[in-house]
């Protein structure tokens, strides 16, 4: 049986790169890749909106960065 896995790349290797994410296919997919890219965020990675960092929490900028896939990532299946 696989299991998949996301991983988010750093910023440095994002920027080189065009952003084209695969589709999140369910909310629990969403919510693991929204609080990894809010560790990101709380680390002081730079917001990819237009919103205030400063006013909105971590997990929204996340939330809202990934609705507008401008963080790249890959799903990998892994067998156990």
């Amino acid at each position: 049986m696989a299991n998949k896995k996301e991983e988010i790349f750093d910023e440095t290797e994002e920027l080189q790169e065009i952003i084209d994410p695969p589709e999140i296919d369910s909310k629990y997919r969403m919510i693991i890749l929204a609080a990894q890219r809010s560790k990101q965020l709380q680390r002081g990675a730079v917001s990819r909106t237009d919103t205030d960092i400063r006013k909105t929490k971590p997990t929204r900028v996340a939330m809202k960065e990934l609705k507008e896939k401008r963080v790249n990532f890959e799903i990998l299946d892994q067998i156990l």
